[in-house]
Parts: structure tokens; C-alpha cells; sequence
């Protein structure tokens, strides 16, 4: 299934980004609607055969057939079946544009509805997994098993095996399942934080269900930032990824996983030479926890941030544009209580230079709760060094809890628009969408949509939409921003 994100920083642009994985189809004629860490795995580089050698190491790299001869086996299949009631759905806003016939169906426009009624849908979908530990623990996307009733591994000797789920992060877009099986195939992890744009790299997958299938191309960008992932530092690839690819190993030249295929980005809901992956480093951490506790617990300052550019570079008399700028501070937590502002830069914490948003986000995550961190910063051209207790990040975004019971009825996690959203759209006011469920979701909004107005009425705080909401009747007009474009969506509220 394909998770879409409108980008934050682009929403001139006619581009999607989406999940690469959970092919959804028919099932007795019922199109399914909506979205289909690691074990015991020992350290890094020394889960499977021989000893690993990380990315830029003077061993020999592998050919790329080897690879796929070695550590194929070990990449499995993963099939998800799930039973929800469902009733009727606009189109196209609320179908997934990579299901059957959604291209036939989007010439009716929005206002076409899927038939009307509770009857049960099955929806099946299919993503990819690799196996790293000998008794069964495999890891794969979250996107790919999350909610699922039913999973199932397929190997490719053709053994199938019902599968357990241990743990799932959606943060990180990581799960943890594990089959019962013993002597299995594994693969070599690798390093990905040696990673380097540049270097070959190799896909193993089941893009549209075709089993085992490799692609191959380069690195194209390592520590990527993408809208709604803001823990994860993806590596960029043009390896060709497509639906179903997701969950499935990145390796390196020798032959080791350096990441997870996760997400795309396209135009038409295939490979487009834009695909992010993981980094497995990222996925050990999250694997420990999970095996550990079931659950993955992140540090958390209580801060919004964006990357720096040239121009806020020199507008905030930096030597060059690095670092992470602080957009936001949230009252009653460990940023406000150090003294963090709107408007600071954060260049270092601890001994750690910080050249994005996505490091600083990463490092603050990884960081234990209580633990006390330094920060160095910018504040009004001069230096500043700070301390700060890192607090714990819960299951909630700031916008969650802002949201109230809109968030409840209406079913949208919003925030205000921040000062670089204001500039690209050129609004001056704003939601911006950050989560979505029941009510808001049946009618297609999305995560990255800009909420203008409800009934007419212009909205500028999620405080004015909670109040809208609890006063309007059983449906309500949303106009929002999308694409560039404004278009007003029906939403029968819960």
C-alpha cells in the first residue's frame, strides 16, 4: 500500500512521495482502501556468513551476482491480509492510485463513491522482508505488517510460514516479525553510516508480487530529510524501486544490507530514479528495543526545526548554511525549561556537529531519557551554549495534542504554518495536516494538505478548528491547499 506525503518544502510541485511497498488488489470484488526490530542479530557486520567489511573498507567488494546468489534466499516475501468494515469513499482522494482500476476510476472525479454500505472488505497486500537471525527473525517495514490480521513469509524455496509480529515503529517505519523456522538463511549487515554517494548499491524485493527481483544503481544522496520522517536520515537511491519493494535489503558492494527499502518518490506511482532506504543502523537500534520491550522509546527536546539554507545562512550571520534552525518552542518541556528560542541554530550538541535538521532529530531520538545533553548555538549572530535533560517522546505529535477533540471528530492532527511555509506558499495563515484518521481520511485529506478554512470560515489556529468542529453539523467543507492547488473536500464528520 502507498502512503502519499504532500512535501512541506514543495508544494508547488506536481510530485508524490510514497511508500515503495503493499501492492493492494481485488478480493471478491471489493477494492481495499487504506494501507496493507531486529533480533538477536549480534553487532554490526556480523549477522550471517564471513566477516563484513563496511562501505570504503580495502576489502575486495562482491560482484553483484554473488550477492544475489548468496544472500537471496535470504530476502523473503511477505503477504498481509486484513478484514475492515468499510463505507462509502470519495474518489479519487481516497483510494490509493497504485489500486486496480484507479485510473479508470478517476475520470468520474471526486464525487464518484465506491458502493455504499458495511460490508466487510478483504484487503491483501504484499511487501518484501529479510531474514536476520537464523531462527527467524526477519525485518521489514512497518507500513508493510502494521494492523495486519494475517502475515505470511515466503521463502524462496517455496516454504510459506504464518508470522508473528514483535514489534512495530512507525516512526522509523521498521517492524520486527519473526517465523518459526530454524537453520535459515541470513544476510551480512552492514555499516550505513559508511556509506557514500557514489557507490553501487543492490535491491532485492517483490516489486508488484514479482519475487526476488534485483535492481541495481547508485547512491544519490545520503542523510535525506523527507515531510512526516523527520527521525530518519534516509539514503537516497535511483535504484529502481516499485510497489511491493518495501521492507526488502539495500546492499553495498560487499555484499551487506546497508538499508531498507521504504519509500519513492513519482509521478505516476512507479520507479522514477527516487527511491530512500532506511539506513540499517537507524533499524539495529530500533530492532533492540523492539525485541526488547516491544515498543521503541526517543528522547524528545520539545522543538520544531527545519534545515538552513544559504539565504537564512546569511540572515542569521552564519559562516555557512548548516545546522538546525529552531521554527518553534513548545511550553512545558526540556527546550523551553533550557532556554531555547524561536530563531536559535543549533550547530552542535554534545561533541556532534550538526549539519541538518534530520542529524540533530536522529541524535535527540537516540538520546535516553534524563539524560543531560549539551547544545551549542547561534543566538542573534553570537555563540551560546546551552544544557538541556532530554525528556521522552510519546505515541502523540505536538499536533495531536494541540488538536484536541477536532482531532477526535474531525480526525486531523494540524499545526500552524511555519515561517518557511508561509514564504513557499504564500499564505499567511494556515493547518497544516500532519496525521490523519477516521473522518478526515474516509474523505481523502492527506498529510502535507494546508486546511484554509471550514464552512467557509478562515482557520488560523487548531484552538478556532476544535471550536468550528464541535459547533458544525454532521458535515462540513474543508478548503485546502494542495499541489498548488485549492479545492474544497466533503468531510461527514464521526
Amino acid at each position: 500500500m502507498l502512503r502519499h506525503i504532500l512535501p512541506r518544502a514543495l508544494l508547488g510541485a506536481a510530485v508524490i512521495a510514497t511508500v515503495a511497498g503493499g501492492y493492494p488488489y481485488l478480493e471478491r470484488k471489493a477494492i481495499a482502501v487504506g494501507t496493507a526490530q531486529v533480533g538477536q542479530v549480534g553487532q554490526v557486520g556480523q549477522v550471517g556468513t564471513g566477516t563484513g567489511h563496511g562501505s570504503g573498507d580495502a576489502a575486495p567488494p562482491v560482484d553483484f551476482p554473488t550477492v544475489v546468489e548468496r544472500y537471496g534466499p535470504a530476502v523473503v516475501n511477505i503477504s498481509v491480509t486484513t478484514a475492515e468494515q468499510r463505507t462509502s469513499v470519495p474518489m479519487p482522494n481516497g483510494i490509493d492510485p497504485d489500486a486496480p482500476f484507479y485510473q479508470f476510476f478517476k475520470r468520474f472525479g471526486p464525487q464518484f463513491q465506491w458502493p455504499q454500505g458495511n460490508t466487510p472488505r478483504v484487503m491483501r497486500g504484499l511487501g518484501s522482508g529479510f531474514i536476520v537471525s537464523q531462527d527467524g527473525l526477519v525485518l521489514t517495514n512497518a507500513h508493510v505488517v502494521d494492523g495486519a490480521k494475517q502475515v505470511k513469509v515466503k521463502l524462496t524455496d517455496r516454504r510459506e510460514f504464518p508470522a508473528t509480529v514483535l514489534g512495530v515503529d512507525a516512526r522509523s517505519d521498521v517492524a520486527l516479525i519473526r517465523i518459526d523456522a530454524k537453520n535459515l538463511p541470513t544476510v551480512l549487515l552492514g555499516d550505513s553510516s559508511r556509506v557514500r554517494a557514489g557507490e553501487p548499491v543492490l535491491a532485492i524485493g517483490s516489486p508488484y508480487g514479482f519475487e526476488n527481483t534485483a535492481t541495481a544503481g547508485i547512491v544519490s544522496a545520503i542523510a535525506r530529510s523527507l515531510p512526516e520522517d523527520t527521525y530518519v536520515p534516509f539514503i537516497q537511491t535511483d535504484v529502481a524501486v516499485n510497489p511491493g519493494n518495501s521492507g526488502g535489503p539495500l546492499f553495498n558492494r560487499y555484499g551487506q544490507v546497508v538499508g531498507i527499502n521504504a519509500q519513492i518518490y513519482t509521478q505516476t506511482g512507479g520507479y522514477q530514479g527516487l527511491a530512500f532506504a532506511i539506513p540499517i543502523n537507524v533499524a539495529i537500534k530500533v530492532e533492540a528495543q523492539l525485541l526488547a520491550h516491544g515498543k521503541v522509546t526517543r528522547g524528545r527536546l520539545g522543538i520544531d526545526i527545519q534545515d538552513v539554507d544559504q539565504g537564512l545562512a546569511r540572515a542569521f550571520g552564519l559562516p555557512r548554511p548548516a545546522g538546525a534552525l529552531i521554527d518553534s518552542v513548545e511550553p512545558d518541556t526540556p527546550a523551553a525549561a533550557s532556554g531555547l528560542k524561536s530563531g536559535d541554530v543549533i550547530t552542535q550538541i554534545d561533541n556532534k556537529a550538526i549539519d541538518s535538521s534530520a542529524e540533530l532529530a536522529a541524535h535527540i531520538a537516540d538520546l535516553k531519557p534524563g539524560t543531560e545533553t549539551t547544545l551549542t548555538l547561534i543566538r542573534n549572530r553570537a555563540p551560546l551554549t546551552v544544557t538541556a535533560k532530554v525528556g521522552t517522546l510519546d505515541g502523540k505529535s505536538t499536533a495531536q495534542r494541540d488538536a484536541g477533540s477536532a482531532a477526535d471528530r474531525l480526525g486531523v492532527a494540524v499545526r500552524p504554518l511555519n515561517e518557511a511555509e508561509r514564504h513557499t506558499s504564500g499564505l499567511a495563515n494556515g493547518l497544516v495536516v500532519e496525521e490523519t484518521d477516521g473522518s478526515a481520511a474516509l474523505a481523502g485529506i492527506e498529510p502535507g494538505d494546508i486546511v484554509l478554512s471550514l464552512n467557509g470560515t478562515p482557520v488560523t489556529s487548531s484552538e478556532q478548528l476544535r471550536a468550528l468542529t464541535a459547533k458544525a453539523g454532521k458535515q462540513v467543507a474543508l478548503l485546502v491547499l494542495r499541489d498548488n492547488s485549492r479545492i474544497f473536500i466533503p468531510v461527514e464528520l464521526g
